[in-house]
């Protein structure tokens, strides 16, 4: 009977408890997205891209608009690549193009991700594959965005490029001929003047065939990169190298002199009919 009475007076106690206390669960705050991704511009202004990074991420998961989020996406993309975070960057916007592929502001991702290769190309002794990558991400951009704002800036890059990579090309060819190794040596050279010929480097390229070819006998393919050299550059170093290379008598040093003269000389004439007129 007592324990009868006992379980009755529990179960009034629970129940009356269940009245006067607050639910166990509520539901959370609603995150604002417009004030998170003021604090990612705010901290953007003042170059704490990190923060501002973190802020543009969050606002991107918690806006409803597709073009706001799309646009956060962007903007945590750029904060990340202004710290050299260039992997972090990358794998951003490979993601943002692949999640908003009609943004208005794909042909800037697609700039700002030729830009990040571009930033890491070193010299030419180094890792290729950022200079490859580059190169193939402009010609991409070139070929679909051809009259964009951001094209010109990246022809100009495309031509800084082209001089890497022959500068690359040339590099390893002098290494076969430190080596001895005259055809890999030949073969490197034929591939700057056949596609890198708009450089500054084709002369030199042209000069160490004739070089070549002449210490291995084959005097006549050393005539014909002669001819081809003294052509289109007939009055360059190189050139005066490579005449040297069949006459062995000929002064570099005194041709140079004479026509350094002959500039003074003129450069002189100029300025005593600027004084007469």
């Amino acid at each position: 009977m007592l324990l009868r009475i006992l379980l009755i007076l529990s179960i009034i106690f629970m129940v009356s408890c269940s009245k006067n206390d607050e639910p166990i669960y509520q539901t959370s705050k609603k995150i604002n997205a417009y004030e998170l991704y003021k604090e990612g511009l705010e901290a953007f202004e003042q170059n704490d891209y990190f923060f501002a990074s973190k802020k543009f991420s969050e606002a991107e998961l918690n806006f409803e608009k597709i073009e706001l989020a799309a646009k956060s996406a962007i903007m945590s993309s750029f904060s990340l690549y202004g710290i050299n975070f260039y992997d972090e960057s990358l794998e951003n916007l490979n993601r943002y193009l692949k999640t908003y592929p009609s943004d208005k502001n794909v042909i800037y991702a697609h700039y700002l991700i030729a830009i990040i290769y571009f930033e890491q190309i070193s010299d030419e002794k180094k890792d290729l594959e950022p200079l490859l990558k580059a190169d193939e991400k402009i010609d991409f951009f070139l070929a679909n965005y051809p009259s964009s704002e951001y094209a010109i800036d990246l022809r100009f890059k495309k031509d800084l490029i082209q001089n890497q990579l022959a500068a690359k090309e040339l590099f390893v060819s002098k290494y076969y001929i430190s080596t001895q190794k005259w055809v890999p040596a030949i073969n490197r050279l034929k591939i700057i003047i056949e596609k890198y010929d708009k450089t500054i480097f084709v002369e030199e390229a042209l000069h160490r065939l004739v070089e070549i070819h002449y210490h291995i006998g084959l005097e006549e393919e050393a005539r014909k990169y002669a001819q081809i050299l003294g052509y289109n550059y007939n009055t360059g170093e190189w050139f005066e190298q490579s005449y040297k290379i069949f006459n062995k008598d000929y002064n570099i040093k005194r041709n140079f002199e004479k026509k350094a003269k002959t500039k003074k000389e003129t450069n002189l004439f100029k300025k005593i009919i600027e004084m007469i007129k």
